[in-house]
């Protein structure tokens, strides 16, 4: 196996040698055995590695764990543990899947709300079923409620129940919050809502953005989750690959 030093590998991958200490100190590469004089001998299992990392970090989602994902992914590689990190990034792959189609999801629902078709309200359900169903926590739900994000119905013996337009709009700002949209923001956005069904999405965000309307939110969030499912399949080649020729 060839060895390299740190200037090396730091011209190879295209980073400045303090980015290969930087992720060595990180744990997002093996840590390099050492000549006698101190000098780190790095292999081609750490080019690679490192080519692993550049391309996992290439499009990054913060929300709903999904940094802290492929994070554990580069680390469990980093270890030599590719079946570990390939079942990583395969869980990855499908969070991103349902991510983008949680997005496309709030698109339509924006447009049926600026179209002006009505809201139904067929069924109510308690707080834990919404959690379940929409796979956000239930301290998430309280969160955004304290917000003031959403004002929930309560029935007479004190429980909360959830109509279909709250669950729209749950959609809405699961999606937004996808995004990395502010509480600010979406509390704007639906006050204005609220008071004017007929609001101007995009004056309703009035952030100093151009773009940046409910809709156009979301398709760019749609367009960086569909690279990253791209780059998940590449991730889980690249994985592949390297368990053949470094297990």
């Amino acid at each position: 196996m060839n060895t390299y030093r740190t200037s090396q590998v730091a011209a190879i991958v295209g980073v400045h040698p303090n980015t290969v200490r930087l992720y060595e100190k990180l744990d997002l590469i093996p840590k390099p055995e050492r000549r006698p004089n101190g000098y780190r001998i790095y292999t081609d299992f750490h080019i690679e590695q490192f080519k692993l990392v550049r391309l996992a970090f290439q499009v990054e989602v913060l929300q709903n764990g999904l940094r802290k994902k492929i994070v554990r992914m580069v680390k469990a590689s980093a270890s030599g543990n590719f079946d570990h990190a390939l079942a990583l990034t395969q869980e990855y792959l499908t969070q991103l899947g349902q991510e983008r189609q949680n997005a496309e999801e709030a698109v339509e629902i924006a447009k049926r709300i600026l179209a002006g078709q009505p809201q139904e309200n067929a069924r109510f359900l308690k707080r834990r079923e919404v959690s379940a169903y929409l796979n956000i926590s239930m301290d998430t739900l309280r969160n955004w409620e304290m917000n003031g994000l959403l004002s929930v119905r309560r029935k007479q013996n004190g429980y909360r129940v959830y109509t279909d337009q709250d669950i729209k709009r749950l959609k809405i700002i699961r999606s937004l919050r996808c995004a990395n949209y502010s509480l600010e923001a979406i509390l704007r956005m639906l006050q204005q809502l609220s008071a004017n069904p007929d609001a101007d999405l995009k004056e309703a965000l009035n952030t100093p953005e151009e773009d940046t309307d409910i809709i156009s939110v979301c398709d760019k969030l749609i367009v960086s989750l569909s690279a990253a499912e791209h780059n998940a399949l590449l991730l889980i080649e690249k994985l592949q690959a390297m368990k053949i020729r470094f297990s």
